[in-house]
């Protein structure tokens, strides 16, 4: 008699069965990225759906292409246009690597994506999941997903009471998500229906499990745990940093200073700042330190503090103070620093925060 593997014992058509039925009855079908083979619009989606709402990316989807319809454009435009198009969008690694990837398949694949999805993880910013969606949705090939939506969707239908980021948790899942495939036709419809299922029914909160295709065999449904799982990461506690910028404003323009291509903010343009992001503990720069060093871009005229910001990354929030620097003459420009026209900063490579600050600054009754 054959023995059972752990693939066999987690295989089960009737799952994907039941996924493919209601995606195909109840899904998406009118996202601007669906109904197409072109990998290059599929893969545009899929990096930028990555931790970001659909509802979020549509605007941003329809610009970026309107700048860069093809591959081969995208390769072809500076970095600086590429994170100016992606400003305000959020973790910006994300533009950055989707350039490099741009690149690099124009370099070794003549523009033409891969089919293979261990050719896909290998380009920068595609990941295993995001590489089996480009191949499933591009070329139909079957090949498992296991996003945050997919995550949630397993962990409450087979009640799995770890957390999912674990390493040992998600080698299983992967190992599931890899049992579980459709054999035959409708791994198109399958993968959509698992992210279909994930950000609109089965979602983190209040999911609506009376209209779910997979509520009969849900353990967590079966056990009213639906607000338990996915059990959640540890908390930590959030650090708190500050730092002080300087909107030098002179002549209807503005200095920004270009970032270091990694690390916070990596490849955008920010406002100058007195002294990085420091500790919270770290007594702050006073308006008469704040001047002083604002000399090393003119003579100083005046420095206004503004009201203080504050900005949450993934990892510690910042609180920002800004200060408005007026000039009575400029000094000469340092390296990596250039002037901006306040008129045109919704055009500027800016983090979200900073462009809102000078977004506000550019108001005739402020300036």
């Amino acid at each position: 008699m054959k023995r059972l593997t752990e693939f066999d014992e987690l295989a089960d058509p009737s799952f994907s069965s039941a996924v493919i039925a209601w995606q195909r009855a109840h899904g998406r079908h009118a996202l601007p990225w669906q109904n197409t083979r072109d990998a290059y619009r599929v893969w545009l989606s899929e990096i930028m759906l990555q931790q970001t709402q659909v509802a979020a990316v549509l605007g941003y989807y329809a610009r970026f292409l309107e700048r860069f319809p093809t591959v081969h454009a995208l390769a072809a435009a500076p970095i600086e246009d590429v994170m100016a198009h992606w400003s305000g969008l959020g973790y910006y690694t994300r533009a950055r690597n989707l350039h490099a990837c741009a690149r690099q398949v124009v370099d070794q694949y003549d523009g033409v994506f891969p089919p293979d999805p261990a050719l896909l993880a290998e380009l920068p910013g595609i990941g295993r999941s995001t590489a089996a969606a480009i191949a499933a949705f591009s070329g139909g090939v079957r090949a498992a997903i296991l996003d945050g939506n997919v995550k949630r969707v397993f962990a409450r239908v087979f009640g799995i009471d770890s957390y999912p980021g674990e390493k040992r948790t998600e080698d299983a899942l992967w190992r599931r998500a890899q049992a579980l495939l459709p054999e035959g036709e409708g791994i198109e419809s399958y993968t959509q229906g698992l992210m279909d299922l994930g950000a609109t029914l089965c979602t983190r909160a209040s999911p609506a499990c009376e209209r779910c295709p997979l509520r009969e065999r849900c353990v967590a449904f079966a056990t009213g745990r639906t607000a338990e799982l996915p059990v959640r990461k540890p908390k930590k506690a959030t650090p708190e940093k500050r730092a002080v910028m300087l909107a030098v404003i002179d002549g209807g323009e503005v200095l920004l200073q270009q970032r270091p291509a990694s690390g916070i903010w990596g490849g955008l343009c920010s406002l100058p700042e007195v002294d990085g992001h420091a500790p919270m503990d770290e007594a702050a720069p006073q308006a008469d330190a704040v001047a002083a060093s604002a000399k090393a871009f003119g003579e100083v005229e005046e420095a206004e503090a503004l009201l203080p910001l504050v900005h949450v990354f993934t990892h510690y929030k910042l609180h920002i103070t800004p200060y408005r620097i007026a000039l009575s003459a400029r000094a000469g420009l340092p390296d990596g620093h250039l002037w901006w026209k306040l008129a045109e900063i919704d055009a500027a490579p800016l983090p979200a925060p900073v462009k809102k600050l000078l977004a506000e600054l550019a108001a005739p009754k402020l300036l």
